[in-house]
């Protein structure tokens, strides 16, 4: 193939978690020239390999995945890192001659790539500590509230719960005078250059899909998740409040071990904040322009698959 950067094709494989994605895009590295990027936010940590559902090392013999285990778990990996980071392997796959293929469901992770990233201000020690104690005497519930009032769009992306990201909606908020629904509207277009291809994969039906999610869960308790956790618990620098541990399933299996809740409330509380996230997930690909749809659970998956990008690449 004739590189055109102008015009470059970039493959965007997205889904909810536990849709099958990796399987597939294993696949496809094997019939197309392409590379992997990963696009996951808790993949990209070191030492937590069973609760992200990391790939094997025979998997990644046969499938690089390029942006896993990049960061230690005392590091918050950001949303401008990645851009950083993937625009760089982006570039390299194509000094290669092969198309990049990027494989995930941190769907924030695939916005700021495909709809650019606003230039926000750093963080501010005093604000944050000055919103953290606010929150602590009266829950970030009442903080999710103001944000609501300020920036009515940021506060309906974001879920009450989310502490990280109310507190830095307001902190810009305080900074700048402006929304961070302002600044991030008149963000940069990271990857106009290029042609990209939207796929999502996920189960027709979503009974299905959290049949797939309990199943993986019991398989990852059974590999030993918990003795992962243990061994990062161990550590002694690491927190609920670091976003690698904010990870589903990472955050209740911290809360079992540090004796907050039992094995059978854990289980309960990884489920169902999974299938939370995978619901958000679905809601974002839903709002997604020019997305092709395939059921993951079709026999027929990769054939279409494959179908659909020998017409978008000229091998």
């Amino acid at each position: 193939m004739k590189k055109n950067t102008s015009h470059y094709p970039i493959i965007c494989l997205m889904g909810p978690t536990g849709a099958g994605k990796t399987p597939l895009a294993v696949k496809l590295v094997q019939a197309f020239p392409l590379e992997i990027v990963s696009v996951d936010s808790a993949m990209v940590y070191r030492g937590m390999d069973i609760g992200t559902a990391k790939p094997n090392a025979a998997t990644l013999k046969i499938a690089p995945h390029r942006l896993i285990n990049i960061a230690d778990p005392s590091e918050p990996y950001s949303a401008g890192r990645f851009r950083t980071d993937a625009l760089r392997e982006i570039q390299d796959i194509i000094a290669r001659d092969k198309i990049p293929l990027l494989v995930g469901g941190t769907m924030l992770y695939f916005r700021v790539l495909q709809n650019g990233i606003a230039v926000l201000p750093k963080a501010d020690a005093v604000i944050r500590a000055a919103l953290s104690a606010r929150a602590a005497r009266e829950g970030w519930s009442v903080l999710h509230a103001d944000l609501a009032r300020i920036d009515p769009a940021a506060a309906q992306r974001i879920n009450e719960n989310d502490a990280q990201r109310i507190q830095r909606a307001l902190e810009v908020y305080q900074l700048t005078g402006k929304t961070i629904s302002t600044l991030q509207s008149d963000s940069t277009h990271s990857l106009s250059g290029f042609t990209i291809y939207n796929l999502a994969v996920a189960p027709l039906a979503r009974a299905r899909l959290h049949e797939r999610i309990a199943i993986r869960f019991q398989q990852m308790i059974e590999a030993g998740f918990l003795d992962e956790v243990k061994q990062l618990y161990a550590r002694g620098d690491l927190s609920p409040h670091l976003p690698s541990i904010r990870s589903v399933g990472y955050r209740q299996a911290w809360d079992y071990l540090s004796g907050e809740i039992t094995f059978e409330h854990m289980q309960e509380k990884a489920l169902a904040a999974t299938r939370q996230l995978a619901k958000r997930q679905l809601t974002w690909l839903r709002s997604w322009p020019k997305v092709e749809w395939f059921d993951s659970e079709s026999d027929r998956l990769f054939s279409k698959a494959s179908n659909f990008l020998s017409d978008k690449i000229s091998l």
